[in-house]
């Protein structure tokens, strides 16, 4: 690559990595956007919690089935297509949110009543379930994208920097949403899905004209899947040693079972305070839907701050043990959240505010550092599918932090529902000690089961051709 090419290539690698980070943003913008809106549906429509929460769960499993599925149609499409048409799909699924007592006015010819409610939580329900499935083209082309700009060696470094993006968006559409329902009042729920859309489909043009696919495409030469030492190394995913690799190496592995389930927690964790956190905070603790937006989105930058903080502190004094500083993080997230639920309604805001810092801070490190952890322990060849395995387990958890909590929080109260969150983080470090011994990777017992599958196969190496 000559000079002048190389400096082209820094300029349009950047470009793709804030292209693809604001873009992901937005999508954020069309899908976190419904925790603030969750009071006004309460008050303004009569929409329960148990139907909130059911909402959340089944927008979190299809979303998390459209992750799977998405990932093998990006594989083979233009990504700058692919992420372009998914964020102007979730846009309209938003716009169409905002109509639904509409649609459901039109086809019952009623504007109260049983059946008017029912069939407006009926529209809710499948276009809420549409924009599930149309989030899952966001990261799936991001990874192909960025897998064409970023070297190899490059990539965990600037992926963490890619990975703010999420928090980002959430933080900005909670304080956007938090000031559109206090200034308009519960009927600007729908303003809660108008004004995202509209940001995020203006977003989308732009994103059209910022992104390339690939190098190539600009006359830059492609970058190639080689080592440090020049060693060009291609895996044969097709052959049947491979798959017996991965079947033991994740699917027989122990480790990545244990650490799928600790993600199922603490993701229970996580979405319980994001999406139902604004509600949370205006119904035991008196805030403004304003005020609730502020401190989510601070909840979101403190977790930012941890996820740095827990891999310093991982590399620095655990020995690249992931697991073992995910131990430290659920102690901290346990009492910070006790902190929180003990803190009087009538206590200064700071004192809120600071507990559900603390909270964000520690519950952000394990959620980074559980994909490092399954990275290094299904090891290089078979890391996709281990942390398609673990990110499976985490979304399915919002059967427990969608419908769950909102079942628990209309008939039991907040109380039982911190009661309970307090239970999972407990869960979640015992789960977590059973592994504390376990080393930083398994790289080592890799490399028997590659002799082992080797010498079954008599192919000399199973996994590269």
């Amino acid at each position: 690559m000559t000079p002048e090419q190389a400096k082209r290539f820094k300029y349009w690698q950047t470009r793709t990595i804030i292209g693809t980070m604001v873009g992901y943003a937005l999508y954020y913008f069309v899908r976190k956007n419904f925790s603030l809106a969750m009071p006004g549906l309460e008050a303004d429509m009569g929409i329960t919690k148990v139907q909130l929460g059911f909402f959340l769960t089944l927008h979190g499993v299809i979303y998390g089935c459209s992750r799977f599925v998405n990932g093998f149609i990006a594989d083979r499409v233009s990504g700058r297509k692919f992420m372009t048409l998914g964020l102007v799909l979730c846009s309209l699924a938003n716009y169409a949110f905002g109509f639904s007592d509409t649609f459901a006015r039109l086809t019952t010819g009623m504007s109260s009543g049983a059946q008017f409610l029912a069939a407006t939580v009926v529209f809710m329900g499948v276009i809420w379930v549409i924009n599930g499935f149309v989030q899952g083209m966001g990261v799936p082309p991001v990874n192909r994208l960025l897998t064409h700009w970023i070297p190899a060696r490059e990539l965990a470094t600037k992926m963490s920097v890619w990975n703010t993006s999420h928090s980002i968006g959430a933080g900005l559409v909670v304080i956007l949403c938090g000031y559109l329902m206090t200034h308009f009042g519960v009927g600007a729920w729908r303003l809660c899905f108008f004004v995202p859309a509209t940001i995020s489909l203006c977003g989308a043009v732009w994103l059209w004209f910022t992104l390339r696919d690939t190098p190539s495409s600009l006359g830059l030469p492609e970058l190639t899947n080689t080592t440090t030492a020049g060693k060009v190394e291609k895996t044969d995913t097709k052959s049947p040693a491979y798959r017996a690799f991965v079947r033991k190496q994740v699917f027989g592995n122990r480790i990545i079972w244990t650490i799928a389930f600790v993600n199922f927690l603490v993701y229970i964790v996580r979405f319980t305070i994001l999406d139902w956190g604004p509600t949370l905070l205006k119904e035991t603790k008196g805030v403004s839907l304003a005020s609730a937006g502020w401190m989510v989105a601070l909840f979101e930058i403190a977790g930012i701050v941890g996820m740095l903080v827990a891999g310093w502190a991982t590399d620095r004094f655990l020995k690249s043990r992931a697991h073992r500083t995910c131990v430290f993080c659920m102690i901290g997230a346990a009492v910070s959240m006790l902190l929180f639920w003990k803190i009087p309604a009538d206590a200064h805001p700071i004192a809120t505010f600071v507990a559900l810092c603390m909270a964000g801070f520690f519950i952000y490190g394990p959620q980074a550092l559980l994909g490092i952890a399954t990275s290094n322990h299904a090891t290089k060849k078979a890391s996709a599918t281990g942390n398609g395995l673990v990110g499976l387990f985490g979304y399915a958890s919002t059967v427990i932090s969608g419908l769950g909590i909102g079942y628990m929080a209309k008939n039991y109260g907040w109380d039982h529902t911190f009661v309970a969150l307090l239970g999972v983080a407990v869960v979640t470090i015992l789960v977590l000690l059973t592994i504390w011994n376990i080393k930083a990777d398994s790289y080592e017992e890799a490399e028997k089961l590659e002799a082992e599958i080797a010498a079954k196969y008599k192919d000399g190496n199973p996994l590269t051709n």
